[in-house]
């Protein structure tokens, strides 16, 4: 109960701040401010109250999010840091406390900030969020995640015992084939005993490619305005690289898992990983 309550604490404490932090907005640009008064006047000229002007959430669709992609890129121009820290803030609390949404944000991260500064902005907020739903599953939920799911953590476990001699591999593995969730891997690796530096590093290269996908798809996307845009050689050629930063590390790993790694028993999509299936 006391380990309950514990986490209760760190959640409510984390949202009250994210609240605070996207309520108390500083003053827009001046140009979007413009730009949403005159709409705003619009639809009261024709009966409607209107919206709030800010507005901040999570976005749940492609369309929330360039709409806040929008917002936070008018406010980037004169408020760097906030903006900044607000990203840092709602991305390590999605990813602390196993929230789903990671690829919204890091397509919202490119087009923030670009491929490269995005790219290295998403790896380092992912792993820094990844570490501490691993310190809060060892230090509230080891107990009540063997209780809830004790199969998937009896399969695991037992593979990693399996692999304990080749574990980074296994890690990097089973990230860049999710066969098991990420956010189950983040909160049962304590309980697998796997060294907090170790799920460190492997958290952090063996996303890459995933996140190199979304943030690269978000720069794309903020620099296309027609459909012409799409199918330009320049458009064609990134969304070529994207294909081969995905492709070539997973094929790599995958093969050294076939010579290396104990991999029979686990799933992917359903399918178990046995010696019939392969």
């Amino acid at each position: 109960m006391r380990s309950v309550a514990g986490l209760i604490c760190v959640v409510a404490s984390a949202t009250l701040y994210l609240y605070l932090l996207s309520s108390y907005l500083p003053p827009g640009p001046r140009h979007f401010r413009q730009k949403n008064e005159g709409e705003k006047s619009e639809e009261n000229a024709d009966g409607d109250s209107g919206a709030e002007e800010y507005s901040l959430r999570f976005p749940s669709d492609l369309e929330e999010l360039r709409e806040l992609a929008e917002l936070l890129q008018f406010y980037k121009t004169e408020h760097t840091g906030y903006v900044l820290l607000l990203f840092c803030s709602a991305y390590i609390y999605k990813q602390s406390f196993a929230i789903p949404g990671s690829s919204f944000l890091n397509i919202l991260a490119g087009a923030l900030f670009g491929p490269w500064q995005g790219l290295l902005l998403a790896c380092v907020l992912t792993t820094v969020g990844s570490t501490f739903c691993y310190l809060l599953s060892q230090l509230f939920g080891k107990r009540h995640i063997v209780r809830f799911f004790p199969e998937k953590v009896d399969k695991l476990q037992r593979k990693v015992e399996e692999n304990r001699s080749s574990l980074f591999f296994f890690l990097l593995f089973l990230r860049f084939f999710p066969m098991t969730p990420n956010w189950f891997l983040n909160v049962t690796a304590p309980i697998l005993n796997i060294p907090i530096t170790m799920f460190f590093l492997s958290v952090f290269i063996g996303l890459i490619p995933y996140n190199f996908i979304c943030v690269r798809t978000g720069s794309i996307l903020s620099e296309i305005s027609s459909l012409d845009d799409i199918f330009s050689w320049g458009t064609l050629l990134q969304l070529l690289a994207i294909a081969c930063m995905a492709l070539l590390p997973g094929t790599l790993i995958h093969r050294y898992s076939h010579a290396h790694l104990k991999l029979q028993g686990l799933e992917q999509n359903g399918h178990r990983l046995d010696k019939k299936s392969r």
